[in-house]
């Protein structure tokens, strides 16, 4: 077969080796390298440096949709274009070209949390499980027919990180698994999404990571999770704005204010919430790196000494 990839993200690079591994990739499509850094320097997406790697030659255009951008593609004569994270839309002038048509690798049990972030989403919600469908592209984001899908469940204290890369494995052992199928010439069949349960996962933003101490702990305790380690959550805590790497919820009866420090000590601080307490468990202070909560408190006596 004759194979076109497009990706952008870490996410995508496992499904490009995978693409890969049987020398059928004639291209890789990944976004334009962007500013990156203190120094705002181009640089490279983790696709475009795992191609250069394999020795792949490396598409970059803004578009897809202008008519250079499909000549270059229809140039390129290809049977199968394989989607992961790319992060432009397809035309659907473009998801006709492959003989057949456009895969996309995606992070969710689909209808569950089409869109942007389906990760973080699924741990926000505090989801049981996730997995990965390889999905035929169509016009709708995200709508179109599963050929194989693979469920996994979310670990108790699992961040959204850890999430990510199991994920990312766990797509590119489906896409294994589907091109092995097409190269023996059995199409996998495609099976609608229904229209019952669909989600939309839409695009973190760091407003979000704020944590809003009138909500119940367990609910600040997935977020937690959920924003790790991007955009991480942020918190008022004794007076000081803090990021917040790691926390879980307790079930401590109070009849506290939201916010107020319970307790802090070398466990943690936990800190009363609209239900429960969260306790902190690894923090981040204005300009530092993280750090536990007992490092912290060295420096912060006075919060061991007025919730003792």
């Amino acid at each position: 077969m004759r194979i076109v990839f497009a990706g952008t993200p870490d996410f995508a690079v496992p499904s490009l080796r995978v693409a890969a591994a049987q020398g059928e990739v004639v291209a890789v499509y990944t976004q334009p390298d962007r500013p990156a850094g203190r120094g705002r320097a181009l640089a490279a997406s983790p696709v475009k440096q795992a191609a250069l790697e394999l020795g792949l030659p490396v598409l970059q255009p803004e578009t897809l949709r202008t008519v250079q951008a499909r000549r270059e593609l229809r140039d390129l004569r290809p049977d199968l274009m394989v989607v992961v994270a790319y992060g432009l839309l397809l035309p659907p002038k473009v998801l006709e070209l492959p003989v057949h048509g456009c895969w996309n690798v995606h992070a969710s049990l689909l209808p569950r949390w089409r869109g942007a972030a389906p990760i973080q989403r699924a741990i926000e919600a505090g989801d049981a499980e996730t997995g990965v469908c390889l999905m035929q592209m169509e016009q709708g984001l995200d709508t179109g027919p599963v050929l194989l899908s693979q469920a996994t469940p979310i670990g108790p204290q699992e961040t959204g990180g850890q999430l990510h890369a199991r994920l990312a494995d766990l797509g590119a052992q489906v896409l294994r698994d589907g091109l092995a199928l097409l190269r023996a010439g059995i199409r996998p069949a495609p099976r609608p999404q229904p229209d019952a349960g669909a989600t939309y996962a839409h695009k973190l933003d760091k407003a979000e990571a704020r944590l809003d101490w009138t909500q119940p702990a367990d609910a600040l305790a997935r977020k937690v999770r959920a924003f790790h380690p991007w955009p991480v959550a942020e918190a008022e805590v004794a007076g000081e704005r803090l990021r917040v790497h790691g926390a879980v919820a307790l079930p401590l009866a109070h009849r506290a204010a939201p916010g107020t420090v319970l307790f802090a000590g070398r466990d943690g601080i936990d800190v009363a919430c609209g239900e429960g307490a969260l306790r902190i468990r690894a923090l981040q202070r204005a300009g530092g790196k993280a750090i536990t909560a007992a490092d912290y408190l060295n420096a912060r006596r006075d919060l061991v000494a007025s919730s003792s």
